[in-house]
C-alpha cells in the first residue's frame, strides 16, 4: 500500500511543531513539501529522513560548528 500524503496540519502534529514551524522549515530550511494546487503535502518518510539528516536543527550563530 502506498504511503499516504499528509497536510501540514497532520505533519505538524507528526513532529510536534505548529503549522507556522512547518511553512517555515519548507521556505528556510527546505524540509520536503510537494505543492498540490495551493495545498502543501507531504510524506512522513521524507521529511522524518530530512529530520534525522539535520534538516530542522538550529544553527547556533554565536557558536558556529568547528
Amino acid at each position: 500500500m502506498p504511503e499516504p500524503w499528509l497536510s501540514a496540519d497532520d505533519i505538524a502534529v507528526h513532529l510536534g511543531v505548529t503549522k507556522d514551524t512547518v511553512y517555515s522549515w519548507i521556505s528556510d530550511k527546505a524540509m520536503p513539501a510537494h505543492k498540490v494546487g495551493r495545498l502543501w503535502k507531504f510524506q512522513a518518510s521524507e521529511v522524518d529522513a530530512w529530520v534525522r539528516s539535520g534538516g530542522a536543527a538550529v544553527v547556533d550563530d554565536a557558536h558556529p560548528p568547528g
